[in-house]
C-alpha cells in the first residue's frame, strides 16, 4: 500500500469487508479479531477525504521509517520497549528514563494515543511528579497534532499543561481550540443528540470564564460567565446553571460589582444546595449543608470532592477560630485511604485538597511553636508538590508567612521586611498587610497609617471580611501607641460588631482584649477585668501561642492596676498572682521565641518582685531584662506606658 497508491489503501479497506461475507467467512464478526476489523473498518468509514489522505501519508512516513532500519536494530529496539514498559511501575527509575519511554517518536494509533493522553492527564491529577515536564509533554502533544490537527483531547491536555506554567496565553489558546474541535467533529452531538452543539458551546464560555478568574481576569471572566448563563437559560441546562452560580460566588468575592449579579441569583441556591459561610451562617447550619452534600459523596465514592469537602471543612473550621477542629479535619483527610484505583507507582492524591490540608497543618503547628514539626509537614510538602507543580504556590506563601511570624516574634524587623517582596508576589493583600504590620513595629507610624487606610478601602470593597478586621485591629493599635486610645475605642467596636456578624469567634476574642487594653490604658481595670473574663476561653481553647501569651499578660496588668486601691494584705495577694500569671504567659512566648514580649513580662516582673520586696528575684529578672534589652531595639513608646 505505501509503495502503490492511495486506492490501494481503499481497496484493502474494501477487500477486508469481504472477510466477513459468505458461508465459511474468513472471520467471525463477534471473535476477538473479527471485532476489532469492524472497530477499524468503521472507524476509516467515518473519515472525511482530508483524513484519510493524512492516514495515507502517515503510512508511508511509518513504512518509509521502518525501511530504514535493519531487522536487528528494529528487534533491539522492541526489546527495550517491552523492558522499558516492564519497569516503569518501578519507582527507581528517573525522570530522563520515563520521558525516553512514553515519548512519540512517530505517528501514533487512536488508541496509542488516547492510552498517552488518558495517562498523562491522571498523572497530572493525582501525581504531578510522575508526569512528564511541560517542556516535555508540550512537544509530545505538538508531535499528536502535527499527524491530527483535529484530535480535541490533545488540545485539552495541552490546556492543563500551560495551566502549570501559568501561560495565559497559550492555555487560553489551547481550551479555545478543544472546543472548536468537539464542534466540528460533532463528538459532542453524537453522545448528547441535538443538544450536543450548544452543550459544547455554553460549557466552553463557562470552562474561559474559569480560566480568566484563575488569572485574576475578572472582568473577562464576567463577561464569559454571562454568556454561559445566557446560553444554559437558552437550554434550561440546570447543572450547567448551578455550575455558574458557584463561580459567581467565586467572583463575588473577587470584584464588588458581581456582589449585585450575585444576589440576584442566591435566591435559586436553595434549590442546589449552596452555603456560603461569608454570609454569617452559625457553624452548625454550614456543617449541616456541607454534610448533606458529603451523603451524595459518600454514596456516589466520588473520593475527590469528599478530599475537596474535607479541606473545605479545614478551612471553615479556621475561620471560625476553631483551630482544633480544623486540625482534626486536616488529620483526617491526610489518614484517608481514597476511594480511587490508580497504577503502580503513582503516588496518589497529589491534588489541591491535600495540599491545602497540609498548608493548615504548618501553620497550625507554628501557631502553637512546634517549628520543628511545621519544618517536617513544609518539606513533605516541597517534596510532594515541585516549585514548578501548579499547587506549589499554597505552601510558598505558608512558608512565606511562617517565616515572617519567627522573623517578628525575634524581633529581627529587617529580615521580616524582606519577605514581604515574596509574599506579596504571591498574595498582594497578605502583602500589603504585613509590610504595615513591620512599618508599625519600626515605629514608622504615619506610613503605616497610610498603607492600612488604603487597604481597609480596597477590603472593603472586595468584601473581604477576614481581613477588614485584621486591619481594623492594626488601626487601633496605632491609635493607642500614639497615646489616643480614645480614637482607638470606635475601631475596635466596629471590628467587634463585625466579627459578631459573620460569626468570627477567634477575632472577636482578639478584639475584646483590644479593647480591654484601651480600658486598662483609660484607667478603667476592673472593666478591662471584667471583659478579659469574656473573651480569655476561646483564646486559652484554641488560640495560638503568642494571643495566650499576650492574653496572660494582659490579665496580669488588670490585676496589678487593680490592686492599686485594695489593702497591703490583699494587695500583695494580687500581686503573687500576677506573677503567676507572668510566668505563663512567659512560657507561652518562650515555645515561639518571642524575645520582645518576655522583655516586657521580665520587666514587669522585677517592678512587682521589687514593690514586694522580694529582692533576689528582683535582681534575677532585672539582669535577664538586661541582657535582652541589649540584644533587641528599643520600643518607641516608654515601656512604662505598656505597663
Amino acid at each position: 500500500m505505501a509503495e502503490g497508491e492511495l486506492k490501494d489503501m481503499e481497496q484493502f479497506f474494501d477487500d477486508l469487508s469481504d472477510s466477513f461475507s459468505g458461508t465459511e467467512p474468513e472471520v467471525h464478526k463477534t471473535s476477538v479479531v473479527g471485532l476489532f476489523l469492524r472497530h477499524m473498518i468503521l472507524a476509516y468509514s467515518k473519515l472525511s477525504f482530508s483524513q484519510v489522505f493524512k492516514l495515507y501519508t502517515a503510512l508511508q512516513q511509518y513504512f518509509q521509517n521502518g525501511e530504514k532500519k535493519t531487522v536487528e536494530d528494529a528487534d533491539m529496539e522492541l526489546t527495550s520497549r517491552e523492558e522499558g514498559e516492564r519497569k516503569m511501575e518501578k519507582e527507581e527509575l528517573d525522570v530522563s528514563i520515563r520521558e525516553e519511554e512514553v515519548s512519540c517518536s512517530g505517528p501514533l494509533s487512536q488508541k496509542q494515543a488516547e492510552f498517552f493522553l488518558s495517562q498523562q492527564a491522571s498523572l497530572l491529577k493525582n501525581d504531578e511528579t510522575k508526569a512528564l515536564t511541560p517542556a516535555s509533554l508540550q512537544k509530545e502533544l505538538n508531535n499528536l497534532l502535527k499527524f491530527n490537527p483535529d484530535f480535541a483531547e490533545a488540545h485539552y491536555l495541552s490546556y492543563l499543561n500551560n495551566l502549570r506554567v501559568q501561560d495565559v496565553f497559550s492555555s487560553t489558546h489551547s481550551l479555545l481550540h478543544y472546543f472548536d474541535r468537539l464542534i466540528l467533529t460533532g463528538a459532542e452531538s453524537k453522545s448528547n443528540g441535538e443538544e450536543g452543539y450548544g452543550r459544547s458551546l455554553r460549557y466552553a464560555a463557562l470552562n474561559l470564564a474559569a480560566l480568566h478568574c484563575r488569572f485574576g481576569h475578572y472582568q473577562q471572566a464576567e463577561l464569559a460567565l454571562q454568556e454561559a448563563i445566557r446560553i444554559a437559560q437558552e437550554s434550561n441546562d440546570h447543572v450547567c446553571l448551578q455550575h455558574c452560580l458557584s463561580w459567581l460566588y467565586v467572583l463575588g468575592q473577587k470584584r464588588s460589582d458581581s456582589y449585585v449579579l450575585l444576589e440576584h441569583s442566591v435566591k435559586k441556591a436553595v434549590h442546589f444546595g449552596l452555603p456560603r459561610a461569608f454570609a454569617g451562617k452559625t457553624a452548625n447550619k454550614l456543617m449541616d449543608a456541607l454534610k448533606d452534600s458529603d451523603l451524595l459523596h459518600w454514596k456516589h465514592s466520588l473520593s475527590e470532592l469528599i478530599d475537596i469537602s474535607i479541606a473545605q471543612k479545614t478551612a471553615i473550621w479556621r475561620l471560625y477560630g476553631r483551630s482544633t477542629m480544623a486540625l482534626q479535619q486536616a488529620q483526617m483527610l491526610l489518614s484517608m485511604n481514597s476511594l480511587e484505583s490508580v497504577n503502580a507507582g503513582v503516588q496518589q492524591n497529589n491534588t489541591e485538597s491535600f495540599a491545602v490540608a497540609l498548608c493548615h497543618l504548618a501553620e497550625l503547628h507554628a501557631e502553637q511553636g512546634c517549628f520543628a514539626a511545621a519544618s517536617e509537614v513544609l518539606k513533605h510538602l516541597k517534596e510532594r508538590f515541585p516549585p514548578n507543580s501548579q499547587h506549589a504556590q499554597l505552601w510558598m506563601l505558608c512558608d512565606q508567612k511562617i517565616q515572617f511570624d519567627r522573623a517578628m516574634n525575634d524581633g529581627k524587623y529587617h529580615l521580616a521586611d524582606s519577605l514581604v517582596t515574596g509574599i506579596t508576589a504571591l498574595n498582594s493583600i497578605e502583602g500589603v498587610y504585613r509590610k504595615a504590620v513591620v512599618l508599625q513595629a519600626q515605629n514608622q507610624m504615619s506610613e503605616a497609617h497610610q498603607l492600612l487606610q488604603k487597604l481597609l478601602i480596597h477590603c472593603q470593597k472586595i468584601r473581604n471580611t477576614e481581613m477588614v478586621i485584621s486591619v481594623l485591629l492594626s488601626v487601633a493599635e496605632l491609635y493607642w501607641r500614639s497615646s489616643s486610645p480614645t480614637i482607638a475605642l470606635p475601631v475596635l467596636l466596629q471590628a467587634l460588631a463585625l466579627s459578631k456578624e459573620y460569626r468570627l469567634q477567634y477575632l472577636a476574642s482578639e478584639t475584646v482584649l483590644n479593647l480591654a487594653f484601651a480600658q486598662l490604658i483609660l484607667g478603667i481595670p476592673e472593666q478591662a477585668l471584667s471583659l478579659l473574663h469574656m473573651a480569655i476561653e476561646p483564646i486559652l481553647a484554641d488560640g495560638a501561642v503568642l494571643d495566650k501569651g499576650r492574653a496572660m499578660f494582659l490579665v496580669a496588668k488588670c490585676q496589678v492596676a487593680s490592686a492599686a486601691s485594695y489593702d497591703p494584705l490583699k494587695k500583695a495577694e494580687a500581686l503573687e498572682a500576677a506573677i503567676e500569671n507572668l510566668n505563663e504567659a512567659k512560657n507561652y512566648f518562650a515555645k515561639v521565641d518571642c524575645k520582645e514580649q518576655i522583655r516586657d513580662v521580665v520587666y514587669f516582673q522585677a517592678r512587682l518582685y521589687h514593690t514586694l520586696g522580694r529582692t533576689q528575684e528582683r535582681n534575677r529578672c532585672a539582669m535577664l531584662f538586661r541582657q535582652l534589652h541589649q540584644e533587641l531595639p528599643s520600643h518607641g513608646v516608654p515601656l512604662i506606658n505598656h505597663l
